[in-house]
């Protein structure tokens, strides 16, 4: 399969951007100067805001649907930069076009939402990937190769944190509980993620959180394995925490500072030696790690990343699932 695009032999992936928010933004500024991407078309669902955003970022084509950019032909990739309530239906109507998807965390509003995307990929052959850009980041993969390879021993904690001293905005999206709004979905995915890329799904969840307006704003969480290790993670539209990770060995731990999330370095500990610093390649605050994921699996025919695999968000969106219906937090839509 070549995951729905067409010859890209001595060619960049020419992308299509669904949505013009900030995230939609940063994306089109990150792949600006990546000789191997190329932003070649946006989708709004009004012409004048995909035309306003196409004049911003230099993009040549703007379209006032999904769906024209899902046919448009010179697309090999969209990528799904909505409110998290439509990142379903953006998803599926690329995939029903046979065009390979990028789509941002949260993978879906829930568990089915996901499960369906997935479906569909798999069962035509497209390619799929979440866009979870901490999984790509060159710092995150050495971590994960040093704790494979033994360097703490076997880990027995994640500790992680993501919290934002919200302005108290009702207007905001992440305080719309239409949009599928709240600290979890939005901000407690990255511990959830980082936690699951170490210990893979838990046995057991435990979940606490305030709610307000439809939302939560305040949310920890605790997840426990069968073999003794356990995850203690947090997140907050009301507080801004310290954001950072430490994973913990029988032989050793390693922490992360600030944006553990997208981190340029980490520090390795282990008793009886001096810290050791490791730092990743490239650029840290950026998508351009997860753009070039994409690219290296649509020239190898691959309709899933093994960085980023479908099985993963899908056990994360049931991780975030069993926490909603711990703090009894649903959404409108659902």
């Amino acid at each position: 399969m070549n995951g729905g695009t067409g010859d890209l032999t001595g060619r960049p992936v020419r992308w299509g951007v669904i949505a013009t928010g900030g995230i939609a933004a940063k994306f089109a500024r990150d792949l600006a100067d990546e000789p191997d991407a190329e932003v070649v078309a946006v989708a709004s669902r009004t012409r004048e805001k995909a035309a306003a955003f196409a004049a911003e970022h230099d993009i040549p084509a703007a379209y006032g649907s999904w769906a024209e950019l899902a046919a448009d032909p010179a697309v090999d990739v969209a990528y799904v930069a909505t409110p998290h309530s439509a990142h379903h239906d953006a998803a599926r109507l690329c995939l029903d076009a046979g065009r390979p998807v990028l789509c941002e965390k949260p993978f879906t509003l829930d568990a089915a939402q996901a499960e369906s995307l997935v479906t569909v990929a798999r069962d035509r052959g497209v390619f799929l990937m979440e866009a979870m850009w901490m999984y790509c980041n060159p710092a995150v993969r050495r971590m994960t190769e040093l704790v494979r390879e033994g360097a703490i021993g076997e880990v027995r904690a994640v500790h992680a944190d993501f919290g934002v001293d919200l302005p108290p905005d009702p207007s905001h999206r992440l305080l719309d509980p239409s949009l599928g709004g709240g600290a979890l979905l939005d901000l407690g995915v990255y511990p959830v993620a980082f936690a699951q890329l170490l210990l893979g799904e838990p046995s057991e969840i435990t979940a606490w959180a305030r709610l307000r307006g439809g939302v939560d704003t305040h949310t920890g969480v605790l997840l426990g394995y069968p073999s003794g290790p356990m995850a203690a993670l947090t997140c907050s539209l009301i507080a801004d925490t310290a954001r950072t990770a430490v994973v913990t060995g029988s032989a050793g731990r390693i922490t992360f500072s600030r944006g553990f999330f997208h981190p340029r370095h980490f520090t390795l500990h282990r008793e009886g030696r001096d810290p050791e610093e490791f730092t990743g390649t490239g650029p840290a605050d950026s998508f351009v790690h997860e753009a070039a994921e994409v690219a290296r699996c649509l020239r190898a025919g691959e309709t899933e990343s093994p960085l980023v695999p479908l099985d993963g968000s899908l056990a994360v969106m049931r991780t975030l699932d069993a926490v909603r219906d711990r703090i009894g937090l649903r959404y409108p839509v659902e």
